[in-house]
């Protein structure tokens, strides 16, 4: 069952089967849709798949009770709201429930007049009023990109910092934008910086501004991003490539909400939200000290994890022929389709590129067609021409970064000592990426 645009949806969760269909009965009639299931984690299973305004809970459940399926709640979508009823009702227990955010706290029989009050405080207060096309960007059917987007809209309602993880290519700042649109700030800015683009200096001043001569070439000030971004978002592309020293200013900025521009003594106050992406291993680089655990916290309040274009093959056809047609538009061509085995060769493919690979085929695949209809051949050429993909400015560095070591290892048989001197690094910085590129010395 899908939310429709003329009903509020809502989870009811109770082991009492005749409750549930009393209650839903009642519900249906108020003109509310309704999914009834008897236990917490169907409704967590449910939550995974579909967009609803409001679950009303058990508290006293086997498995996961009402308290634990809240708390579960509000860790993946933060402002959906919850309230808990009762038989065995304590004021005790009212009370943590409501301090800890449940939006109302019922016994059983319950007082249909207290109920339909809480209802229409979440019908009142809406969540963002996004626009329809706030996933327009997005091309998917598959299952697994369908439940990603009914997570990211119910993200988007809450303010909470959103971390976007994904292989280069598959599409993270879409998503970005996408939550953006779709959150109640959609009509502030949308202010994107790639954090692995630039040198450690000049991302300082991009991102926090300076004052007017605070370094050579500072003729005026600047605001910087966070101050463009104000009343919107801000989205950290590459994060993971955020050199460390600027993590720690990146961190306290995030705790204090507010920003100080280079060689100013002035602090502003920033109302911005916080969208970042990474394509690296976060976890592993805060092992390898290349990532702050603290900022990690902070950034990932919630955590968004893009597949890669192979695992959602059955969207490969969709957005094939949504990109030809773009395609054919652009360049005036008169391709109108792509031919079966074509289309079984791309859904085949392995696709290290992602998304963006996907989009240089079929772009090759329009500027060279003879005629309406994109051949098999044409298509195992484009790919041919797209093996290997080219990387990007991170994936190149590190490729660099780890033929350089196993060079320099060899010219110094392995000692690193003598390679940190070749590199004109310390040891332990010598250390720390043989670890990260899973070299021996």
């Amino acid at each position: 069952m899908t939310q429709t645009a003329s009903k509020p949806a809502l989870l009811l969760v109770d082991d009492d089967a005749s409750l549930l269909r009393l209650l839903s009965l009642r519900l249906v009639s108020d003109g509310w849709q309704v999914e009834a299931v008897s236990d917490g984690a169907a409704a967590l299973a449910y939550l995974e798949r579909h967009t609803v305004n409001l679950v009303i809970s058990d508290l006293r459940m086997p498995g996961l009770d009402g308290m634990k399926l809240f708390e579960r709640i509000t860790e993946r979508y933060p402002d959906l709201a919850v309230i808990l009823m009762t038989a065995h009702g304590s004021i005790p227990e009212a009370v943590q429930a409501t301090q800890r955010g449940v939006l109302g706290f019922l016994t059983k029989p319950l007082d249909h007049d207290k109920l339909r009050d809480l209802m229409n405080q979440v019908m009142d207060r809406g969540g963002p009023q996004c626009a329809d096309d706030w996933d327009r960007d997005i091309i998917a059917r598959s299952p697994a990109m369908t439940r990603l987007l009914d997570q990211t809209r119910q993200v988007a309602r809450s303010d909470v910092s959103v971390l976007i993880s994904g292989a280069s290519g598959t599409g993270k700042e879409l998503f970005a934008q996408a939550i953006h649109r779709a959150s109640p700030r959609a009509k502030g800015p949308f202010v994107a910086l790639n954090c692995g683009a630039m040198p450690e200096h000049l991302l300082e001043s991009e991102l926090f501004g300076h004052a007017k001569g605070a370094f050579t070439g500072a003729i005026r000030a600047q605001a910087g991003l966070f101050r463009a971004a104000e009343g919107g978002t801000l989205f950290l592309d590459e994060i993971g490539d955020m050199p460390t020293p600027l993590q720690v200013k990146l961190l306290r900025v995030l705790q204090e909400r507010q920003v100080r521009p280079v060689g100013s003594s002035e602090t502003l106050p920033i109302d911005v939200r916080i969208v970042s992406a990474t394509h690296r291993d976060l976890s592993r680089a805060m092992e390898q000290g290349e990532f702050r655990e603290d900022l990690y916290y902070r950034l990932n309040v919630v955590n968004l994890t893009l597949p890669s274009l192979r695992e959602r093959a059955e969207d490969i056809p969709l957005l094939a022929r949504y990109l030809l047609r773009r395609a054919a538009e652009q360049h005036n061509s008169r391709v109108t389709r792509i031919e079966d085995r074509a289309m079984h060769l791309l859904m085949t493919a392995p696709w290290p590129g992602n998304v963006r690979q996907l989009v240089n085929v079929i772009e090759q695949c329009v500027a060279l067609c003879p005629s309406t209809v994109v051949h098999e051949a044409l298509v195992r050429q484009a790919l041919a021409d797209q093996q290997p993909h080219w990387p990007t400015l991170s994936e190149a560095r590190d490729a660099f970064e780890r033929q350089y070591l196993i060079r320099a290892l060899s010219m110094t048989e392995g000692n690193v000592t003598q390679a940190a001197a070749l590199a004109g690094r310390n040891r332990t910085d010598v250390h720390k990426l043989i670890k990260k590129h899973g070299l021996s010395s």
